[in-house]
């Protein structure tokens, strides 16, 4: 988007307001659309969780129920950072930190959010430290979940050519991890179910700066770039040099600015 002044039409008070009232209807137009695919989430059918995960946390092993910390509803981001990576993906990053502000309103409301990447769990904390974060980090290391829940990939797999990735087949090249929410809940028997899942820009609306952005005239500012998060950096990253673009490893690979 241009904004330059003369690229936009320069108008009086009343104008603006016509403009602004006919603006206004579509936004309100998208609230009641938002809110009505919000029901339909809340409707979807639930599938029971069987396998017995095991995560690696700072207290020791625990389980997928353990992560809830005795709530009934658990958000799990599924943070890239590989195994063999020195820093956890930048663009993951600048999700994560909007993370920890929304922490105690979630408990307030019976929800857990926990993240968890393949990583080993020092390097989990080491860059956790880092970043100043607070919220729960575990590892999946040698667990199944990352892959059951179609954010990490085998070797074998993307040799194929395409993987089941945001529930269709896609050529994601050689990342072995991509990014997602997955949300589960537990019922007064302790059973635990996988009530939804969302990948790629599933994640957006948690990313608050963006709608920050996209209040202002320039917005997201991302045409020309590589790849829609290529400005994107840590957050203590910012401001020392001129950044080179960010590359891949990153969640916002050359696909993501599909839905």
């Amino acid at each position: 988007m241009n904004t330059n002044p003369a690229m936009h039409a320069i108008v009086s008070r009343e104008e603006w307001l016509a403009a602004r009232r006919l603006l206004l209807a579509r936004e309100k137009e998208l609230t009641a659309q938002r809110d009505l695919v919000s029901a339909e989430r809340r409707r979807l059918p639930w599938v029971p969780v069987d396998k017995a995960y095991v995560f690696h946390g700072p207290n020791g092993p625990e389980s997928l129920a353990g992560l809830f910390e005795g709530r009934s509803q658990l958000i799990v981001y599924h943070f890239m950072f590989g195994p063999d990576w020195k820093e956890g993906c930048p663009s993951c990053s600048f999700l994560a930190d909007h993370v920890d502000g929304a922490l105690p309103h979630l408990a307030a409301r019976g929800i857990t959010l926990a993240v968890v990447s393949r990583a080993p769990l020092d390097k989990l904390a080491a860059f956790k430290r880092r970043m100043g974060w607070r919220f729960k980090w575990v590892s999946s290391s040698g667990s199944d979940f990352n892959y059951d829940y179609h954010v990490s990939f085998t070797p074998e797999a993307l040799a194929g050519g395409k993987v089941d990735y945001n529930y269709r087949m896609e050529d994601v090249g050689n990342m072995e991890d991509l990014h997602g929410i997955s949300v589960f809940a537990r019922d007064g028997q302790g059973n635990l179910f996988h009530t939804y899942s969302s990948y790629a820009r599933g994640a957006d609306a948690l990313v608050g700066t963006y709608h920050y952005m996209d209040l202002t005239p320039k917005g997201r500012d991302e045409d020309g770039l590589p790849f829609p998060m290529a400005w994107v950096r840590h957050h203590d990253k910012y401001g020392a040099a001129e950044p080179t673009a960010q590359v891949a490893p990153a969640c916002c690979h050359a696909e993501a600015g599909a839905a």
